[in-house]
């Protein structure tokens, strides 16, 4: 099964977020969009920041701070997904005729992946080098960004994984690490260079992070306010994302 087959899993079991598309292109503003199919504004960026991460191509195009909380409309390849959408919505219809069993749909359902990671980049496998009992896995996501994750020599063969594999790349938003332009990375961490997009502080805690990278996809971190002030990172400022191999989690379709 490909990624793509992956995409289209995770859009035929969460129809909130294909309505979502479908409110978006149809009112060009993701509040009005998020309140028609039933999600807060916050889920709404959240499943769209997914969903262009999954996709070959971003499949919303966005600006912020637009009228009703931010212009969006849906990219080509977003309105080639939902025409896609409307052919799968028969081809399940076929499918629930075709379970022997009730239950056969929620062994389906318990297969399908589903992860609390917040990022979830898709790319492909460009190399593998062998470090022992672990391998380094060099991953080209779109655009031609590169991504390192570091794994066992058995989860290698486990996942089957070689050039020209597709893959989504895990990374829990706590292990993300901001740096201002200036600040030199740390050696042999992954180095990604974006603008910091929105800060969405919290009540009490660190706040989320969004950081737009020049690919199109999307990373969400976590970081304590007062390192931010500190730092001087602000919406809108370009700024430096770094993690390390061994935090990069490999996902692969069933």
């Amino acid at each position: 099964m490909s990624l793509p087959s992956l995409l289209s899993q995770h859009i035929v079991r969460r129809p909130q977020r294909i309505a979502l598309l479908q409110h978006i292109a149809e009112q060009g503003s993701i509040t009005r969009a998020a309140k028609s199919a039933g999600l807060s504004y916050k889920a709404a960026w959240d499943a769209i920041d997914e969903m262009n991460n999954l996709a070959q191509k971003p499949l919303v195009e966005r600006s912020v701070g637009g009228k009703g909380g931010g212009g969006a409309r849906l990219s080509r390849e977003g309105e080639r997904v939902l025409r896609l959408y409307q052919r799968l919505q028969t081809l399940q219809a076929q499918v629930l005729e075709a379970a022997e069993d009730a239950s056969d749909l929620d062994l389906l359902g318990r297969l399908m992946l589903r992860t609390s990671a917040r990022n979830q980049l898709h790319g492909t496998v460009a190399g593998i080098e062998a470090q022992g009992r672990n391998d380094l896995i060099t991953l080209i996501l779109a655009e031609g960004l590169t991504l390192h994750a570091q794994i066992t020599h058995d989860s290698t063969q486990r996942l089957d994984l070689q050039t020209g594999t597709e893959v989504v790349a895990l990374i829990k938003a706590g292990w993300l690490e901001l740096l201002p332009l200036d600040q030199a990375p740390t050696p042999g961490y992954n180095h990604l260079t974006g603008t910091l997009e929105q800060i969405l502080d919290a009540d009490d805690g660190p706040s989320e992070v969004r950081i737009s990278l020049a690919n199109g996809q999307t990373l969400c971190a976590l970081a304590e306010p007062m390192y931010l002030r500190t730092k001087g990172l602000l919406p809108g400022q370009p700024v430096q994302v770094q993690f390390s191999p061994s935090n990069v989690l490999i996902g692969t379709p069933l």
